[in-house]
């Protein structure tokens, strides 16, 4: 449960205020500004040269022996691939949402590497 002050603050100020003290919209008539955006909410964004240095370093180095075998195991896999798969990620990185991440990173090269086979 929240505390009376804290409600208050959960409450959004959209509403044009009245210019009365008391009441709803209370407070001073004031002109709502548009902010800047703040770049602690860009935190964790990918950016070009991370992507770029991210891509040449799989490029250079391939994947790891256990990216290899969630590889393996999506090729070869039936129809409860993405299952096992999760699970051995899940096993492996530690969280849902890194195994998530992962499994879905492994299926995209998958994927470009059966397009560049086919193109081939």
């Amino acid at each position: 449960f929240f505390f009376y002050s804290q409600l208050k603050l959960l409450k959004t100020s959209t509403m044009a205020r009245s210019g009365i003290a008391k009441g709803k919209n209370s407070g001073h008539v004031t002109e709502q500004r548009e902010l800047a955006v703040k770049p602690s909410r860009t935190k964790g964004k990918l950016g070009k040269r991370t992507a770029l240095c991210r891509e040449i370093a799989r490029e250079v180095a391939g994947l790891s022996p256990y990216e290899r075998r969630i590889l393996d195991m999506i090729k070869t896999g039936g129809s409860s691939a993405d299952k096992r798969v999760y699970k051995y990620a899940k096993r492996r990185l530690g969280s849902h949402k890194r195994a998530v991440a992962k499994r879905e990173d492994i299926k995209a090269v998958n994927s470009k590497m059966r397009a560049k086979q086919a193109g081939a």
